[in-house]
């Protein structure tokens, strides 16, 4: 809850100025919604970059104040959506099954869902983080053909390494992405795509290490990304 549209406009203005376009990555902005159409504008014309909702309710529109649509975020500029964010299911108790509506409501308004899974500290240090994982990717996802599993992308956040300065180790989280890596074959096939991120205190300083990992497809950002230096910073670290 950070960045209003000027603020936002003048954020991503900043950060794409001082990146060099590049094919093979992609920059994703999720703002607030009020500041969505803002940040789509300032995006246009930069095809390695897009804008995504944060949150968005399943049902199409009616009596439900206060919510977005996934409709309402595409009319906006949104071309992907956050699913099951960690403040989502442990401040707003979203449910896994909620996950799973919105992950269908996000595609079939032809939203791009990235899926936040990732355990707590008490589930991690009783031996339940695989099983967790595997249960809300279940949950979301579990029920979709290949053919629309391929538009979702997956990003692991451990809960209790979200916002308190100390992040999986790059081995902890590629052994955890190899397990949904693994989970999205056993749907797909071989050619799962390696569109899974790791989010969790994500600095210019470690993204290059969690990057190196080959089963890390990219980085979630949270704090890291307020302002245009940090977020460059993580940029160019990661583009080493």
């Amino acid at each position: 809850m950070h960045h209003g549209p000027a603020a936002a406009r003048e954020l991503v203005r900043a950060v794409l100025a001082r990146t060099t376009p590049c094919k093979e990555r992609l920059l994703l902005f999720f703002p607030p919604a009020v500041s969505l159409a803002a940040v789509a504008e300032a995006v246009r014309g930069r095809p390695d970059a897009a804008v995504g909702a944060q949150n968005i309710y399943w049902e199409p529109k009616g009596a439900f104040t206060g919510e977005l649509s996934a409709s309402l975020a595409q009319d906006s500029g949104a071309l992907w959506t956050l699913v099951g964010h960690s403040e989502r299911r442990h401040k707003f108790g979203e449910t896994d099954d909620e996950t799973g509506l919105k992950v269908r409501a996000a595609l079939a308004a032809g939203l791009a869902p990235m899926l936040c899974v990732g355990e707590t500290l008490e589930q991690r240090n009783t031996g339940q983080k695989e099983a967790v994982v595997r249960r809300q990717l279940e949950a979301a996802i579990g029920g979709l053909e290949a053919a629309s599993l391929e538009n979702v992308a997956i990003a692991y956040e451990p809960v209790w390494a979200i916002g308190t300065g100390v992040n999986a180790t790059p081995e902890d989280a590629a052994a955890m992405h190899r397990m949904i890596q693994e989970w999205l074959r056993s749907r797909l096939g071989a050619t799962a795509p390696n569109f899974v991120l790791y989010g969790g205190s994500v600095t210019p300083e470690n993204a290059p290490l969690l990057l190196a990992q080959p089963e890390i497809g990219g980085v979630l950002v949270g704090g890291a990304s307020l302002t245009a230096e940090s977020w460059v910073r993580v940029v160019e670290s990661a583009s080493r």
